[in-house]
């Protein structure tokens, strides 16, 4: 199964929210219309290399941020990463943030 940016269909909201617009099938997630996302929770640091909001990176959150709602934390960063690789994600942007969320359930959840 083949996924594209344009699959990622969201809506902007207040506060630097996104809303889903259509749903999204990556594998054996779905997320559903309607799901709401913050982008990015990257540690303040990390802004100077990686942008919480980047477009590009905007896919991967959403379906992280799911998977993280649904508590399966190991899945959500596996699903980051090969997500990533799919849409041909610069190496180092994918590097950083799959470092800093495996550092951050590691240190929050013991995942």
């Amino acid at each position: 199964m083949s996924i594209k940016y344009s699959d990622f269909i969201v809506q902007p909201m207040k506060m630097q929210r996104y809303k889903i617009l259509k749903e999204i099938r990556f594998l054996n997630v779905k997320v559903p219309k309607g799901y709401r996302t913050n982008g990015g929770n990257i540690p303040r640091p990390v802004w100077m290399f990686l942008s919480p909001y980047d477009p590009e990176m905007l896919p991967l959150y959403i379906i992280h941020d799911y998977l993280c709602d649904k508590e399966k934390y190991k899945k959500a960063d596996e699903y980051l990463w090969y997500l990533g690789k799919e849409l041909h994600v610069a190496k180092w942007k994918l590097n950083i943030v799959h470092l800093a969320v495996r550092a951050y359930h590691k240190i929050w959840y013991n995942s």
